[in-house]
C-alpha cells in the first residue's frame, strides 16, 4: 500500500541508511531533570523534542528508536513533567521536553516547568536541533508560535514536525501544510518545510531520522 505523501521530498538513500542505523543502535534513559541544576553535563549533540501538551513527542521518540515504552506515552496532557534526556548509540542524546499549553496540574507547577524549557532552549550548549511538533489536523497554534518566536531569539535552528497526520485525510494534511509553511515565511531560525509523521504507520519517520542524523557523532573507526 503506498504511504501518503510527505511535506519534504524523499531524503536521499544514504541519509536515510545512516538513519536507520543509528537509530536502530542503543538507546537508553539517561536522567530526568526538573531544575536547571539537575541538567546532565554535556557529552553529545542534543536533538530535542518540544510541543503542546499531548501532542505525541514521546510517541514519536518511540517510533523514531523502534521501541515501545522508551519514553513514557499518556493520554494525560502535562504528563512528561521533567526534561528526559536518552544517550542513542554514544552518538547523539536525544530530549524529551515537558508539553507547554494545557495540562492537568497546578499552575505553579506549569509555570515552573515552562520556566526550566525556556531556559533549556536558551542556554543548553550542546543543543543543536528542537524538533517542534504539532498535531497534524491543526497546525500552529498562538502559542507554538510563542515557542517558534524564543527560538529565533535564542538562534535555535528548529523544523516544525507535523504528528498524528494518520488522522487526517490527505487534502485536509495538504491544507494544514500550506498554512505552517506561510506561518514559517517570518521566522529566520526555522526550516522552511515541515516534515509530516505517524508514530502509529511510521509514516515520515525515515525522513525524520536521515534528518537528524547530520548531528551524530561519527561512528568510531573499528582497529
Amino acid at each position: 500500500m503506498p504511504t501518503r505523501r510527505h511535506a519534504v521530498d524523499g531524503s536521499p538513500p544514504d541519509a536515510r541508511e545512516a538513519g536507520r542505523l543509528l537509530f536502530a543502535g542503543p538507546c537508553h534513559f539517561v536522567t530526568g531533570a526538573a531544575g536547571v541544576d539537575s541538567l546532565p553535563p554535556s557529552v553529545w549533540s542534543e536533538v530535542a523534542f518540544a510541543g503542546r501538551s499531548n501532542v505525541g513527542k514521546s510517541s514519536l521518540v518511540n517510533a523514531l528508536t523502534g521501541r515501545r515504552t522508551l519514553a513514557h506515552t499518556s493520554n494525560t496532557p502535562g504528563r512528561t513533567q521533567q526534561i528526559n534526556f536518552f544517550d542513542l548509540a554514544s552518538r547523539l542524546m536525544l530530549v524529551d521536553l515537558p508539553g507547554y499549553g494545557h495540562a492537568v496540574a497546578s499552575k505553579q507547577r506549569i509555570a515552573a516547568w515552562t520556566d526550566l524549557v525556556k531556559r533549556y532552549l536558551r542556554g543548553r550548549v550542546p543543543l543543536r536541533r528542537v524538533c517542534l511538533l504539532m498535531d497534524g489536523r491543526h497546525g500552529p497554534k498562538p502559542n507554538d508560535e510563542a515557542v517558534m518566536t524564543l527560538l529565533d531569539q535564542a538562534a535555535v535552528s528548529y523544523r516544525i514536525v507535523l504528528t498524528k497526520i494518520d488522522k487526517i485525510a490527505p487534502a485536509d494534511l495538504a491544507a494544514v501544510t500550506d498554512r505552517t509553511v506561510s506561518t514559517l515565511r517570518p521566522h529566520p531560525a526555522a526550516f522552511p518545510t515541515p516534515i509530516a509523521t505517524s508514530a502509529e504507520t511510521g509514516d515520515g519517520i525515515a525522513d525524520l531520522r536521515a534528518d537528524l542524523v547530520q548531528f551524530a557523532e561519527p561512528v568510531p573507526p573499528t582497529t
